[in-house]
C-alpha cells in the first residue's frame, strides 16, 4: 500500500532533508565507515526527526556543540592562553553554517557553543581564572566579528552561588556515570574505546615535560584523569539535553552512523582530533590554513601578530 503525503508535508520533508544534507556536507564520520548509499533521513535518522519537528512548527533550528573549553597548557602545542586565528576560523564556519541554512529556510538556525572547559578543569591543569578569561576573550570575539548565529552557554549558567567546585562535585553525583563506569564500557565499546584514547593522548601530551616525571608516570595520570573527563563530557551532554531540550546535538568528534549526535568538522583542514585550542594556525605557501603543534609553526613560519600577541604563523 502506497502512502501519499499531503503537498505541504512533502515540502516540509524535503525541507528537512535539504538542511540534513548541509549538516552532512561537513559530517566527521568514524575512520574507516564504509560509505552508504541511503538516504540521508535514514543515515542521520536522530538528527532528521528534530529536523523535522522544528521545520513542522516553522521554528529555528537549534544546534548544541560542546567545544571550546580553554586552550592547552603546554606551550609546545599553543601559542597562548586567549583565542586567536584558529578560533575565529572555526566560529566563522560555524557561523557560516547556520546562514548557508537560513538561505534555504526562512526561520533560520542558532547554534549554541556548550564551553566546557569549567566542567573538567580539575583533571586538565588549566585554572577556572585562566578557562574564564579564555570564555570571555570568546565571546568578545563573537561580537567583533559579528556572528550573530552564535550563542553561548556554560557551568557558570547553571546553579546561581555555588563555586566551580561545588558545581562540578554537583555533576559527579547527580548527572556523571562516573570514571569506573567509563573504563568498564571501553572494554566492550569500540566507539567508547577510541573516544577515551583519544582523551588520554591529549592529556598526555599536555602534561609538562620537564616536572621531573617520567613518560610512563605522566601517561598512567593521563589515563585515570582520562576517565574523569570522559565521564564528566558525559554528564555535560546530559545537563545541555536537560537545559537546551529539541536541539540538535552536534560533536566536534567523529561519531557513528545513527548516533544521538551528529560529529562535524570545524575546519577543513584538521585531522579527527586536533582542534583550535590544542593547536595553532600555519598558513601554507597556498595560503590555506592548517592547525599544528606550536613546536612546528616555530620551525616552519613566522608569527603574525594580532592585539599584540601572535595570532598565526605563516610559511617562509
Amino acid at each position: 500500500m502506497t502512502v501519499t503525503l499531503p503537498r505541504h508535508l512533502r515540502d516540509d520533508v524535503t525541507m528537512a532533508e535539504n538542511i540534513l544534507e548541509i549538516l552532512l556536507g561537513r559530517r566527521r564520520a568514524v575512520p574507516g565507515e564504509a560509505p552508504t548509499a541511503v538516504p540521508a533521513a535514514l543515515e542521520a535518522s536522530t538528527q532528521f526527526a528534530q529536523i523535522m519537528a522544528h521545520v513542522l512548527q516553522q521554528r529555528p533550528i537549534r544546534m548544541t556543540l560542546p567545544a571550546f573549553p580553554c586552550k592547552s597548557p603546554s606551550p609546545d602545542k599553543v601559542c597562548g592562553v586567549l583565542p586567536d586565528e584558529g578560533e575565529r576560523l572555526a566560529l566563522m564556519e560555524l557561523d557560516d553554517l547556520c546562514r548557508r541554512i537560513g538561505e534555504i529556510y526562512e526561520p533560520g538556525a542558532t547554534l549554541t557553543i556548550c564551553s566546557d572547559g569549567h566542567v573538567f578543569a580539575d583533571h586538565i591543569g588549566v585554572d577556572d581564572g585562566a578557562i574564564t578569561e579564555y570564555g570571555t576573550a570568546l565571546r568578545a570575539l563573537l561580537d567583533a566579528q559579528r556572528l550573530g548565529h552564535l550563542e553561548w552557554f556554560d557551568l557558570g549558567a547553571l546553579w546561581p552561588g555555588r563555586t566551580f567546585e561545588d558545581k562540578r562535585t554537583l555533576l559527579d553525583t547527580a548527572w556523571c556515570d562516573g570514571p569506573e563506569d567509563v573504563r568498564a564500557r571501553a572494554r566492550h565499546d569500540e566507539a567508547a574505546a577510541r573516544q577515551l584514547r583519544g582523551v588520554i593522548k591529549f592529556l598526555a601530551e599536555d602534561a609538562p615535560s620537564g616536572d621531573g616525571h617520567t613518560r610512563s608516570y605522566r601517561h598512567r595520570r593521563a589515563k585515570i584523569a582520562a576517565r574523569h573527563v570522559v565521564s564528566r563530557s558525559q554528564g555535560w551532554g546530559r545537563v545541555i539535553a536537560a537545559h537546551l531540550p529539541n536541539h540538535v546535538r552536534l560533536s566536534i568528534h567523529p561519531q557513528p552512523r545513527g548516533a544521538d549526535k551528529l560529529g562535524i568538522r570545524l575546519l577543513d583542514h584538521a585531522d579527527a582530533w586536533t582542534t583550535p585550542w590544542h593547536s595553532v594556525v600555519l598558513y601554507n605557501a597556498d595560503g590555506m590554513p592548517e592547525l599544528v603543534r606550536h613546536e612546528h609553526a616555530r620551525r616552519c613560519g613566522i608569527p603574525r601578530l594580532r592585539d599584540g600577541r601572535i595570532s598565526h604563523y605563516v610559511v617562509t
